[in-house]
């Protein structure tokens, strides 16, 4: 290995989130993964890392910093595909990869004292990587997965570049321990939502590292059937809606009398389910034929919008139907518990984001709306931060 001042770590999962747009609420197990493709399901886990390591190309091509990767579609094909030089670990991966592939290159990093191990996936990545490296390891999770509920993960891949930058350049940052969360797919299939504390992983403290998701509050019950209902009564005129995932849509399907799918996108019209968890094309096929309505609700901790559990809401969807046919909802001490920090957005297109960002209303209750922010420069947080820290 050369020497350099900085070491960073790589690994790729390459299947992470291919179930997210398919519809199928994780990407756990090859039959999840089969099905998904065939239901037009793909992972950008790759291109998420590329964004990323194209950030930090300066410091890998001065040789200031080395980046060392998993063989394989698990790091050396995304290196590749970016342009920039890296080394690879002498393992051997199966094929397909395996959760067994990720400990193995996560202990192998582990040992060679990497300043960074970034890993693309999701929260079962994230528990994977955990496994390996350990707690003592900095980690940073590139947002790949379906859900993230995990307080390891950048809030998108710039924010992932803008830490590998601080890093790579030689600067030195804080870190703190974060609980890896993941749910249990096989329960969640069976109609259980089970989520899990599965590890603990080390990451750099930064604005632009996301919280984990907070569970809603006991006494919150009321507030959400309240919002439910004022939900159930705004969609009661005969547009055709898609109500995406989390509890305080299911409230809405609910208050309609309606089941919804347990962590999917239905669609829902004159009181009647048209369809039931819908993937990304069939949800685009709808968006297209229009008028659609989407209703999508916050997950509470992390204030995200879009981009978490709702791939289905495609920035392709998205521009179909109109960022004005979008509607958020919120009960209003989820938005308190934010303590003032913006809504965010994460679609995977940068220019989407953009245009998604500034002042949008959300339904917090009948006839209660918010304004609330929604993105936010996250150069800006890290400039901030990094002047705070010197």
């Amino acid at each position: 290995m050369t020497v350099a001042e900085v070491v960073i770590g790589l690994i790729v999962n390459p299947i992470a989130g291919i179930g997210g747009a398919a519809g199928l609420a994780g990407s756990d197990g090859q039959g999840v993964q089969h099905d998904a493709a065939l239901r037009g399901g793909r992972s950008h886990a790759a291109d998420r890392a590329v964004e990323v390591l194209r950030a930090i190309r300066v410091h890998l091509e001065s040789g200031a910093a080395l980046l060392l990767v998993a063989p394989g579609d698990m790091g050396a094909a995304t290196a590749r595909a970016a342009g920039v030089p890296h080394q690879v670990l002498d393992l051997t991966v199966g094929e397909p990869t395996s959760a067994a592939d990720t400990r193995s290159c996560a202990a192998a990093l582990a040992e060679t004292a990497v300043d960074l191990l970034l890993f693309a996936g999701g929260d079962g990545t994230a528990t994977d990587v955990a496994a390996g490296c350990g707690e003592t390891v900095t980690a940073l999770g590139i947002p790949s997965g379906v859900k993230m509920y995990s307080g390891c993960f950048a809030t998108d891949a710039r924010a992932a570049a803008c830490v590998a930058d601080r890093v790579a350049s030689g600067r030195a940052t804080a870190t703190t321990l974060a609980e890896v969360v993941d749910l249990d797919e096989a329960a969640l299939r069976g109609g259980r939502v089970a989520p899990r504390l599965t590890a603990a992983l080390r990451v750099p403290v930064s604005p632009v590292v996301q919280p984990r998701k907070a569970p809603s509050a006991a006494n919150a019950a009321g507030e959400v059937a309240a919002l439910a209902a004022a939900a159930a009564h705004l969609v009661s005129d005969g547009v055709p809606t898609a109500l995406g995932p989390g509890g305080t849509t299911a409230a809405v399907s609910r208050a309609l009398g309606l089941e919804p799918t347990l962590l999917g996108v239905d669609i829902v019209c004159d009181g009647e389910i048209r369809a039931s968890g819908v993937s990304e094309p069939e949800l685009y096929d709808w968006a297209e034929r229009g008028p659609l309505r989407i209703v999508v609700s916050v997950i509470g901790g992390q204030g995200f919008v879009l981009g978490r559990g709702n791939q289905q809401v495609s920035p392709r969807v998205i521009r179909a139907c109109g960022p004005a046919n979008i509607v958020i909802l919120a009960a209003e001490s989820k938005l308190i518990a934010l303590g003032g920090r913006p809504l965010l957005v994460d679609t995977g297109d940068a220019a989407l984001d953009e245009e998604l960002s500034g002042y949008r209303r959300v339904l917090t209750g009948p006839r209660q709306w918010t304004i609330c922010r929604i993105g936010q420069s996250f150069s800006t947080q890290v400039d901030h931060h990094d002047r705070r820290s010197a």
